[in-house]
């Protein structure tokens, strides 16, 4: 079944159930639920199908469509997936299903329907297959640009009083990364236009890989789609956006942004930057890593700082995609692994803080830090989910996040060893912000507001106990991700002509061991 459309069929599913659920009679509230749990479910078995017959060991891009849309520019409606591709197209759809369960009734009272509500997120689906799937740089920037709409009426329409000033931020700063983007996207045309013996341009990924383009025209290029990306993950300084629409969204909305909205900026690192602008990235990685090591220190440090709970795990997300950032541009197979699979990871751990974080405000109604106390008490469930998804998000040994973390690190000490010393300090910050975060929450006397709390209902433990299961077995078991994602990364650095440092502590010097033979 591999000549089966998988990719289109993944991003039609949701799309078809979208409209279905848009299309239902008033007040059939709970059938719009039902609907888009089901369509969901539906789009994660495929996902599983067509996963199990990825062949790590086959061609770099497999599954791929290619369909002429606009000839006379160049563009086709062209898609495929590697390892990396995969395991984010697989991310998301798992994802979806636990944001409609946890965010049940989260549209309640919002200013649009509850209908509405999810067929936003089946919507949002479909973009977030879209623009991991895309091989056409033209239609990824379509995805990239159409996401916007249904997270800006997400965050805009359910949630916090300020969500209009929010989503209007996340729009405004989305929206001008994308121009940047878009006037990169129209000079990498014409570079290609130049080249062609016809004068065609193109927008394929394949062939801007191999344009050959100076160094002078690759630095220009490389800014505008760096600034969308760096604003989409979101980096330091472009991240302020993400603090403001966590927090006035609905948990479920936080999960769906930080959690796999933001993985598009660090994605498109991957995918464009490093493949087609291979000189410019080398050029501009002293400044990138600089960037990301603030960001690590700097979200680590605010996060610290913050009462408001989901503000808290936003910011710390500024510094996880530090992390990631600089797996990415320390361009080592171990790095580039490792940031891949933190992407997987941290879209996990935060999704599970955000969810129980959720279900903590929905009881006490409060998302101040200093409102709670004592929740282990009367809802050990409850407060040992929270505790072990802090315990993932900042890398415990033997919870996803580590093994992630630690091959960032690794990977970068091999070719910069000071970024990865100063970036160390970010993880002695994270158990700063995450145990003082649970201590507060979970232990100490049981305040007035807690004393009535409901431990996890069966809902809300179909939502929590999957992602724990999640945590202990890529944190004890990573071997199949890191085998589908390692012979796209080691494809990635072919395009940047990278290899690996060789490993010389220890070694050692050339005819040392031939003098110290001498009787």
């Amino acid at each position: 079944m591999t000549d089966f459309p998988w990719l289109t069929t993944l991003g039609l599913v949701p799309l078809a159930g979208a409209v279905i659920v848009a299309l239902l009679p008033k007040g059939r509230d709970l059938l719009a639920k039902q609907v888009a749990l089901a369509v969901s479910l539906l789009t994660l078995v495929l996902t599983v199908v067509m996963a199990l017959q990825y062949d790590p060991a086959g061609p770099d891009f497999q599954f791929i469509e290619s369909h002429e849309w606009i000839p006379a520019f160049g563009v086709s409606y062209s898609v495929g997936v590697d390892g990396i591709a995969l395991v984010l197209i697989a991310l998301a759809t798992t994802l979806v299903p636990i944001v409609i369960l946890a965010g049940w009734n989260d549209a309640e009272g919002g200013r649009r329907s509850v209908k509405t509500f999810f067929a936003l997120i089946l919507a949002l689906e479909t973009m977030m297959v879209g623009v991991f799937a895309s091989t056409d740089v033209f239609l990824f920037y379509v995805f990239f640009e159409a996401m916007l709409i249904p997270a800006y009426f997400l965050i805009g329409s359910y949630g916090g009083a300020q969500r209009s000033y929010a989503a209007v931020k996340f729009l405004l700063y989305s929206l001008f990364g994308g121009l940047l983007m878009l006037a990169s996207l129209i000079g990498l045309y014409v570079v290609s236009a130049r080249q062609s013996p016809d004068g065609q341009g193109t927008f394929d990924f394949f062939a801007l890989t191999n344009l050959g383009m100076d160094e002078g025209t690759q630095k220009m290029l490389f800014l505008g789609f760096f600034f969308a990306f760096a604003i989409k993950a979101p980096l330091w300084p472009f991240h302020t956006w993400l603090p403001d629409a966590a927090t006035e969204g609905t948990p479920g909305t936080a999960v769906l942004l930080v959690g796999v909205l933001d993985k598009v900026g660090t994605f498109g690192m991957l995918r464009y930057l490093l493949p087609i602008f291979p000189d410019a990235s080398k050029f501009y990685t002293p400044i990138v890593l600089a960037i990301a090591l603030i960001g690590i220190i700097y979200g680590a440090l605010v996060a610290i700082g913050q009462t408001d709970m989901k503000r808290l795990i936003a910011y710390t997300s500024i510094s996880h995609f530090g992390f990631i950032t600089m797996g990415i541009f320390a361009m080592t197979s171990q790095g580039l692994s490792g940031s891949t699979l933190y992407m997987v990871n941290h879209g996990f751990s935060t999704a599970a803080l955000f969810l129980i974080a959720g279900f903590l405000i929905s009881r006490r109604g409060s998302k101040y830090v200093d409102a709670y106390g004592g929740v282990q008490k009367v809802a050990p469930l409850l407060a040992g989910t929270f505790f072990i998804a802090g315990l993932s998000s900042l890398a415990l040994p033997g919870l996803a996040s580590f093994v992630s973390e630690f091959l960032v690190l690794v990977g970068t000490f091999t070719r910069y060893p000071w970024v990865a010393v100063i970036a160390t300090l970010g993880i002695v910050l994270a158990a700063l912000y995450i145990l003082i975060m649970i201590q507060k929450v979970n232990t100490g006397p049981i305040t007035d507001g807690v004393r009535g709390f409901k431990d996890l209902g069966g809902r809300e433990m179909l939502v929590a106990v999957p992602l724990v299961a999640l945590f202990v077995v890529m944190g004890f078991f990573p071997k199949p991700l890191l085998d589908v994602i390692n012979p796209a990364t080691d494809t990635t650095l072919q395009y940047v002509q990278q290899t690996d440092p060789p490993a010389t502590v220890g070694a050692p010097e050339p005819g040392a061991a031939a003098e110290g033979t001498n009787p």
